[in-house]
């Protein structure tokens, strides 16, 4: 075996952002060294809904970024592949593997790491979501209140395919809608809860 088939002077590594957040969908992004190329797509939110949630849909888009990402960043047989260890990043390792790439499953951190997660959370202020939800990484529960504000405005926004959504926090969701609504009635109008259980 010739030794340079084990040297690679290029790399790229794959990262993502927003898989386990309530809000919208996921940010890819690849950053090729040494030149610092960069790009990154976005896997819509319908992807995390019914019925594309249980189709695994996220995984498909995955990989048509997977083809995007080689057409953009040419790699070439000196480079090589570091890929987050994340779920949604396995069709991409898959697909890389297949054409023949050296791909290496780790924790990406760093640059990359910045650039997707920073991504991300201007995908959400695209949308309405406050800053200053989005800025601690705990920022499940601040969202889950914000979609509760409007829960019929932004539910759309939030991934309803989870389990985790239908079983648990879609009525807690709208617990907390109820809520607050009670507390803006009893304080601008004198109206109690009790008024209406009755």
């Amino acid at each position: 075996m010739r030794l340079d088939r084990f040297i690679y002077d290029k790399v790229i590594l794959i990262d993502d952002a927003g898989w386990g957040d309530l809000l919208l969908g996921v940010v890819i992004g690849a950053l090729k060294l040494p030149d610092r190329k960069y790009m990154e797509r976005r896997i819509p939110v319908t992807a995390f809904q019914s019925p594309n949630f249980e189709k695994k849909a996220y995984l498909t888009e995955a990989l048509r970024i997977a083809e995007e990402i080689v057409k953009v960043m040419r790699p070439d047989e000196k480079t090589y592949f570091k890929v987050c260890s994340g779920y949604i990043l396995s069709s991409i390792r898959k697909y890389l593997q297949r054409r023949g790439f050296y791909v290496e499953k780790t924790r990406i951190e760093g640059e990359l790491q910045e650039r997707v997660e920073r991504s991300y959370l201007n995908w959400c202020v695209e949308v309405g979501a406050p800053l200053e939800r989005l800025r601690d990484k705990k920022r499940f529960y601040p969202l889950l209140e914000w979609v509760a504000e409007k829960i019929d405005l932004r539910e759309k926004l939030v991934k309803t395919g989870w389990r985790s959504w239908r079983e648990k926090w879609r009525a807690k969701a709208y617990q907390i809608h109820l809520e607050k609504t009670m507390k803006v009635k009893k304080k601008h109008y004198g109206i109690d809860q009790s008024t209406f259980s009755s």
